[in-house]
């Protein structure tokens, strides 16, 4: 059912006069409150060239925040070329799938552009991911080549691939002899890599998301995908504001492996001169240090991420802290109080809030405060050349603003498709490009954008997402259980954790103990189930999908 905000009166609708241009009653559909925003239109462009045709003063790229080790912009696009030759040369071509199954570091952008720059192509993992889900990974999008950490190298052999340690520390781990392959691609010893011809339309990465429903699928990204979010996500941004985009210090602690920080990180922000501060691993209590000694100015942060800053920020002297001007936040929904608690600790940093999927590569919405207006709560407006309809997800009728519905979007960002799985494709996207994104949203009179809700079946653990399927799918492998579902429960540290409901065979001794550590030994540690709730059966529709929301009932109410 629609249900209707105080924005407008609360009829099934408003009157026309009412309305705001950005919205037409027509079609229904909602256009950015931006003006456009002219994308490059010569087709034979990649995203590589296009970051590196940028112009800009900045003179430090990466920063490594435990050594200091550094690389400036004037040695980033070499060590690309250097890299792709080498890579070249061991045998990686058009077409090619690379896995990156690494932690955040220096090195992983050099990487990723190396690879994109011969019109191969990057799939990234956690670097925490067991074994069998790798596997699963590169059987599905056909990887030949990876990069990891050295202990995954010979792992990733016996599976077949051509695996490369990489050093998390240039200064200190380059020399060590497990990494003289990493140290022989890098060196420049093989000429220049002669380039293919790539075109925006060809593929760039394939990222994995649950996207709205069941198992984990392959997001295939274009290097228009990526050419599209530099724009209107990471450099439009930065045109709102008065500094300059290479004086800002950005600190990456999200993953470089997810769309989030990969936009970011290791795309957007190198167009632009801006610094990157690189934390290998979140450690909460170096993260005060490590933004007052390099003198931080922007954090994009998941909610516990936010919730750490908060307290840290409660109990430092006077100086710190003073660098930051703005911290962004997203992933996940916030509660109010969460925002309240950080503007109060830190009322000198701008604080807003952004929206987007590996489906759209990052563009949906962001927040813009300035000195007379401040919207905390909304997740901002709609990225200009984005166009968004509100879809009442009962009747499938459009809605105008001031009315909850699921959110679809439109526009040059959205995925090209899943890979290998046309009817997720074509469930996810409609025949007119509309991507369906599964969250419950409305717009105000103003057009902002407020989350409410999500018809999304995944678990959001520590801004990790977590796709109950396939939880399930494991959880009903073992001999002794029958049936499973898993469903989430709100947690203050971590957002939200795992909590299967599991029904065992008659005359089953198995203990909740057990079922945890059963699911433990085959996922990555993110993805453990937290809880056991041992059930007579498992809710199910008509259609025999299990219930999740009936069960997150039980565990409000019992839990």
């Amino acid at each position: 059912m629609a249900t209707s905000l105080n924005f407008f009166p609360q009829t099934s609708e408003p009157k026309t006069t009412h309305l705001p241009d950005w919205y037409s009653p027509e079609t229904r559909i909602y256009s950015s409150t931006y003006s456009s925003i002219s994308l490059p239109t010569d087709p034979f462009l990649d995203i590589v060239s296009f970051i590196f045709s940028h112009q800009h003063d900045g003179v430090t790229a990466l920063i490594d925040s435990s050594s200091g080790y550094s690389i400036s912009y004037s040695k980033l696009l070499p060590l690309v070329q250097s890299m792709a030759s080498g890579l070249h040369h061991l045998g990686v071509s058009q077409g090619d799938v690379v896995l990156l199954l690494l932690p955040n570091s220096v090195n992983f952008p050099i990487i990723f552009f190396s690879v994109l720059y011969l019109g191969a192509v990057v799939t990234t993992m956690n670097p925490l991911s067991n074994m069998m889900e790798v596997k699963k990974q590169i059987v599905d999008c056909g990887v030949r080549f990876a990069f990891t950490l050295l202990e995954n190298v010979d792992k990733l052999q016996k599976l077949g691939v051509h695996a490369i340690g990489v050093p998390e520390n240039m200064d200190l781990d380059s020399e060590k002899t497990g990494f003289l392959s990493f140290r022989k691609l890098i060196g420049g010893q093989f000429g220049k890599a002669p380039r293919p011809v790539i075109r925006q339309q060809d593929t760039a990465a394939i990222m994995y998301s649950s996207g709205t429903t069941g198992v984990s699928k392959g997001v295939v990204l274009t290097h228009g995908n990526f050419i599209a979010t530099t724009e209107l996500f990471v450099r439009f941004e930065a045109s709102q504001y008065e500094y300059s985009s290479s004086k800002n210090v950005y600190l990456a602690v999200l993953p470089m492996f997810h769309i989030y920080g990969l936009s970011l990180f290791v795309v957007g922000l190198l167009s632009l001169g801006s610094s990157i501060v690189i934390m290998r691993r979140f450690d909460a209590s170096e993260l005060v240090k490590v933004i007052d000694d390099y003198g931080v100015t922007h954090f994009p942060v998941v909610p516990p991420i936010l919730t750490t800053l908060t307290m840290r920020a409660k109990h430092v002297c006077e100086n710190s802290l003073q660098s930051l001007k703005q911290v962004s936040c997203g992933a996940a929904p916030l509660s109010g109080k969460t925002i309240e608690d950080f503007v109060q600790a830190l009322p000198h940093v701008d604080f807003i809030q952004g929206y987007g999927m590996t489906e759209s590569t990052a563009v949906g919405t962001r927040g813009f405060n300035n000195e007379k207006h401040h919207n905390y709560s909304s997740i901002g407006l709609l990225a200009p050349n984005m166009q968004a309809k509100v879809v009442d997800w009962n009747s499938g009728s459009s809605l105008p603003p001031g009315f909850h519905g699921e959110l679809w979007l439109r526009g040059p960002a959205i995925m090209q498709r899943y890979i290998n799985n046309v009817e997720a494709t074509n469930m996810t996207i409609d025949k007119d490009g509309w991507l369906r994104t599964g969250d419950i949203v409305c717009f105000d009179g103003e057009g902002y954008l407020y989350l409410s809700d999500r018809l999304k079946e995944i678990i959001k653990y520590k801004g990790y997402q977590i796709a109950p399927a396939d939880l399930e799918a494991v959880l009903i492998s073992h001999p002794e259980i029958l049936d499973a579902a898993v469903t989430s429960a709100a947690d203050e540290v971590c957002g939200e954790i795992p909590v299967a409901f599991v029904v065992r065979r008659h005359g089953s001794t198995l203990t909740k103990g057990a079922v945890i550590d059963f699911v433990a030994n085959q996922v990555a540690p993110y993805k453990k189930v937290r809880r056991v709730v041992f059930t007579e059966s498992i809710p199910k529709s008509a259609a025999g999908k299990n219930l999740r929301k009936e069960l997150k009932s039980f565990i409000s109410s019992r839990l």
